[in-house]
């Protein structure tokens, strides 16, 4: 549910609670998922994949596979050795960072179980899948590396053999004296979180089809990416295809949390297939392929210690990160916990920080971006050791925050961290919650519980946080060693009926795009909401982007698009003083017209000059005929999107069982586009943050074996297993944009994983019970009651 009752009638402008335009051909079925397309003479291809964790290649046989129905060819990793080189890491966070080569298919070991071996092509899906039971592999074992803190021990073994140990690299960052910040302090506290390893779990699979052009070299690839502009840049420098011959086309996308933020093994494997036969090539995930080979998020050790005076005065924090690799870097992995290392000082003031991650290789599926890459696992941490120091110090936990954070009028406010908070309001939006929660109420229900020893105890959850998003700008990043910038494209058109075409680089995957981006158009151009058309995704069609991911698109895609659409403003502009026969000095716009200071009768629209512009039979001498305008826009710094989270959480005693009794949000965004569609991400972001808290996890054997390799193992839960949500906003607008919006494709999953998992410690604090190891299931949390008691 949602606090927010009064919604006005669209009209389809900026701040409107309008519905999407995407949703009718969603919910209809009219839609183009890569496994519908179908292209004439198109092969289909199945993917052998290593059942061992950690395992020498013997031997390969692929004789009796292509003998059998409809088996066109197979392939080996030696097979395409030479057809394509490494498949990329864009993030080398440290100058001897290792990265061990990751080919497509594997040539001599295999390093997790999923990772690739050979690939069978035939007639039918069906077929090829059934021939990969005919490849005649011969594995020798080797053994394998899971456990993060034993990989980095003297002698361990390594998941690459001509490494000098399974770590890939130390970030270190420093700000102030820590040493003296510790020394001073009244009290330290410090503990050890475990943020487990994750599947994002995308509704819709991965999937590549691949149709090459074998006479004049061009292959097009239509692939369920986030990416398709990162993508075709490193499919045409890992098969050394010149990049004006690689079109990359993102059909539509169900959903991708990160998860198609990358260039995947099976993309490189199919583009040097496809152009080696000459023919259209398609592969699509099972879903079972899709949790094995797909990347996963999060795995993280977080050793954290928190220093403060007896007043509760934050002194000094100190994070310590082992992070799980996996076993080989994709696009962005390595980058991700560096990317936390900004977040955990989170909202609150202090003297000094220090933060050092080592990146760890295992015999596990790479880890990359989940949905807040990075981020949560800060505020998680942070909210976590907040709430520790409050109860050492005997303090309540709103209160010991409300000491330390950024005063609204501190800002702009420099961080220990290096950031630069532009704007935000901490006191505005904990307030709003604490009202919408009866917070009061319910700490004074929580105490009476207590007081009657009743099984099932409530207790309180809190969660203030901020993030970084809108990744960018482009001189950060390269300043931390990103292989790319943040800038964002967008090209606006005036059709000369007066429709408009706006061509974005961002690339939606359910985010509703369309729908926000015809808003900014409209209102900018005062052009009806219907008459706008948004195009994107394709190569060909929107050839400059950077695509989305980390709340990006709005607070960079958006604002080129709103600048693209006030230079079309301002180009009209010279065609309407002329129609007019005003000076441009004398003419206003509004609503789509101009009209003459003084004289509102004399005027013209925006969509009448189109036409004009079109005919060309009237304008001013030295002016293009063009109603058509490019920005590409780099912002200043990232937004910082903040809010606060409370959830009342109930447990029972006997059994363990955790359940959430109310959840409350209220989020600042900055201005709002669309409404309805951020109630949709904050729901969604929940949803996912909830699900880390209480129900998923990724576990392996010792022998590196995946457990979790099904839905009937891994518990992804449904709409009915959620709480009512009730949600709010306050609002402080972005300083470093035009529009003032901040991102909210991450906040929700950022900020409630420790508000659910501090609200389930509280809960059972008095009886001795001060961590709680995600996920809260029965069983983990009936064992900690026993311990308490001295009887587990």
């Amino acid at each position: 549910m949602t606090a927010i009752e009064d919604r006005p009638e669209a009209t389809g402008k900026v701040g409107d609670w309008t519905l999407r335009k995407e949703d009718a051909r969603l919910i209809t079925g009219q839609t183009r998922w890569t496994d519908n397309i179908t292209l004439p003479g198109m092969l289909h291809a199945a993917v052998l994949r290593s059942p061992m964790a950690h395992a020498r290649i013997n031997r390969i046989d692929t004789s009796q596979a292509l003998e059998q129905p409809g088996v066109v060819a197979a392939f080996t990793g030696a097979d395409l050795a030479d057809d394509y080189g490494a498949l990329p890491c864009a993030w080398p966070v440290t100058a001897d960072m290792v990265n061990p080569a990751h080919m497509a298919l594997a040539v001599e070991e295999v390093k997790y179980v999923g990772d690739a071996v050979a690939v069978v092509v035939a007639r039918t899906s069906y077929q090829a899948a059934d021939a990969l039971e005919f490849v005649d592999i011969e594995y020798e074992p080797l053994d394998p590396v899971v456990d993060m803190l034993a990989a980095v021990e003297d002698g361990a073994t390594k998941v690459h053999a001509d490494t000098d140990s399974n770590v890939s690299f130390l970030w270190p960052f420093e700000a102030g004296d820590v040493d003296a910040a510790f020394d001073g302090a009244h009290t330290v506290v410090s503990r050890r979180f475990i943020n487990q390893r994750l599947v994002p779990a995308a509704i819709e699979p991965r999937s590549v089809v691949v149709d090459p052009a074998s006479a004049s070299g061009e292959v097009t690839v239509y692939s369920a990416t986030q990416v398709p502009h990162i993508l075709r840049l490193m499919l045409a420098l890992t098969l050394s295809i010149p990049e004006q011959k690689v079109r990359v086309i993102a059909p539509d996308v169900g959903g991708g949390f990160g998860s198609k933020l990358n260039v995947y093994a099976e993309e490189v494997a199919m583009t040097a297939i496809a152009r080696k036969l000459g023919k259209p090539v398609k592969w699509t995930a099972s879903r079972s392929e899709d949790i094995q080979a797909t990347i996963h998020g999060r795995d993280q050790i977080q050793d954290i210690s928190i220093a403060a005076d007896a007043d509760g005065r934050i002194r000094g924090l100190k994070v310590d990160l082992l992070a799980d690799m996996g076993a080989y870097l994709q696009l962005v992995t390595p980058g991700v916990p560096i990317l936390g290392a900004f977040m955990f000082p989170s909202i609150y003031k202090m003297d000094a920080y220090h933060f050092a991650c080592r990146g760890v290789f295992t015999t596990k599926t790479p880890t990359d971006a989940y949905r807040g890459a990075g981020r949560p696992e800060a505020t998680f941490a942070i909210e976590r050791i907040i709430d520790e120091l409050a109860a050492e110090l005997g303090m309540e936990p709103m209160e010991l925050r409300k000491r330390n954070w950024i005063a609204h009028e501190e800002f702009p406010f420099d961080t220990i961290a290096g950031l630069t908070y532009d704007s935000g309001n901490y006191e505005a939006a904990t307030a709003k919650a604490m009202e919408l929660f009866g917070y009061d109420e319910l700490r004074e229900e929580q105490r009476q519980r207590r007081e009657s020893g009743d099984p099932v105890q409530l207790g309180i959850g809190i969660s203030t946080f901020t993030e970084m998003c809108g990744l960018a700008p482009s001189r950060v990043l390269g300043s931390l060693s990103y292989g790319a910038g943040g800038w964002e494209a967008a090209t606006v058109r005036m059709l000369p009926t007066g429709k408009v075409e706006v061509v974005t680089g961002t690339s939606p995957h359910g985010q509703g795009h369309v729908t926000a981006w015809s808003q900014i158009a409209a209102d900018t151009l005062g052009v009806p909401f219907d008459d706008v058309d948004v195009l994107h995704g394709d190569t060909k069609i929107a050839p400059m982007g950077l695509d989305t991911y980390g709340s990006r698109s709005l607070v960079v895609g958006g604002i080129a698009l709103k600048r693209a659409c006030d230079k079309v403003v301002q180009k009209a502009k010279v065609f309407a003083a002329h129609m007019l026969e005003a000076s441009e000095d004398d003419l206003e716009f509004a609503d789509g017209a101009y009209s003459v200071k003084g004289d509102p009768e004399k005027s013209t629209t925006i969509q009448d000059i189109a036409l004009a512009v079109f005919a060309g039979h009237d304008y001013p001498e030295g002016v293009e005929l063009d109603l058509t305008a490019n920005m590409v826009f780099d912002p200043e710094n990232f937004s910082f999107p903040h809010g606060t989270h409370l959830a009342a959480m109930e447990v029972d005693t006997e059994t363990g069982r955790v359940t959430i009794r109310k959840y409350v949000c209220v989020d600042d965004i900055g201005n709002v586009v669309n409404p309805m569609i951020v109630e949709g991400q904050v729901h969604g972001g929940l949803a996912q943050g909830i699900a880390q808290a209480m129900w998923e996890g990724v576990e392996f054997d010792d022998a590196g074996n995946l457990l979790t390799g099904t839905f009937i193992d891994y518990t992804l839960p449904s709409a009915a297993d959620m709480p009512p949500f009730i949600t709010d906003r306050t609002t402080t607008p972005a300083t470093s944009n035009d529009l003032g919006v901040k991102g909210v494709g991450e906040a929700g999953t950022i900020a409630s994983t420790p508000a659910i998992v501090n609200g389930a410690i509280d809960a059972v604090r008095h009886l001795g019970v001060n961590e709680l190891p995600m996920p809260l299931v029965p069983r983990t949390v009936w064992n900690a009651l026993q311990a308490a008691k001295g009887e587990g």
